[in-house]
């Protein structure tokens, strides 16, 4: 059976996160997950969020190599004052010219710099969702619908039976909006990723659907967590991504919805 998550945009307001957090653990929420910026950090959001939430597990998804170094994800946890233990620390290649092989040295360095925390890779394709069943404590996808999430899934598996090791934890973001405009903010988001970079248009041509169908926007709540209950049988994680103006009622409005 899928477990539930909840993710924000890096930046949030320390309050509002705190406050956020609390409601999520009330909820019965797993984890909380931020995603990172070059103008917010994904770990600070993490470091409120643990206040508001201490029972909860924390995940970033994900911090590009190219700006993130893992001495300095080191550091920033350190001095951020966050436990490993709860931490699930999503990396990616970001802007390198490479990504096998930075990545698989990059969870070696984490591993021995942060010891305890859980190392997760992003991938949307067959030869990164194989490397983090190779090697990572978790896979996260992006941007799928629940047959695609199904089919990186047995990527993933593949890979671990390659290793000869249990499978590691597939999630994926699943952006959700609710209530007047949803399908409005869905299709913003998805249409600027669909053209990001040359992968992602890749990934988006190959999924072929038209704008504002990769993800959740419903008018009611009981509909998005119908929708919802699709991706949960596709994954082990389902990462619910809120669509939604970062003041108090907007964010409680989708929590409600994702709430497992």
């Amino acid at each position: 059976m899928s477990r539930r998550g909840l993710g924000v945009d890096a930046g949030l307001e320390p309050g509002l996160a705190h406050d956020l957090a609390s409601r999520c653990q009330g909820l019965g929420f797993e984890s909380l997950w931020s995603n990172d910026d070059p103008g917010a950090s994904g770990l600070e959001t993490l470091a409120h969020f643990a206040a508001g939430a201490p029972a909860l597990e924390l995940g970033v998804g994900v911090l590009p190599l190219d700006r993130h170094p893992p001495v300095a994800i080191a550091a920033a946890i350190d001095r951020l004052g966050l436990d490993p233990a709860r931490l699930w620390l999503g990396i990616g290649s970001g802007a390198l010219p490479t990504q096998i092989e930075p990545l698989r040295r990059a969870v070696a360095e984490l591993r021995e710099l942060v010891p305890g925390a859980r190392i997760v890779i992003a991938a949307m394709r067959p030869r990164l969702c194989r490397l983090g069943g190779e090697i990572a404590d978790g896979v996260l996808l992006n941007w799928m619908l629940p047959d695609g999430a199904a089919r990186a899934r047995e990527w993933v598996r593949e890979g671990a039976a390659g290793a000869d090791r249990d499978a590691p934890v597939v999630a994926s973001y699943v952006r959700v909006a609710v209530g007047p405009g949803a399908q409005a903010r869905l299709d913003a988001v998805e249409g600027r990723y669909r053209t990001l970079t040359p992968g992602q248009a890749r990934h988006f041509a190959a999924i072929d659907v038209p704008l504002g169908s990769v993800g959740v926007a419903t008018a009611t709540g009981d509909e998005a967590r119908e929708a919802l209950a699709a991706y949960d049988a596709a994954l082990d994680l389902t990462i619910a991504r809120v669509l939604a103006e970062p003041e108090a009622s907007a964010l409680g409005a989708v929590t409600d919805a994702a709430a497992p």
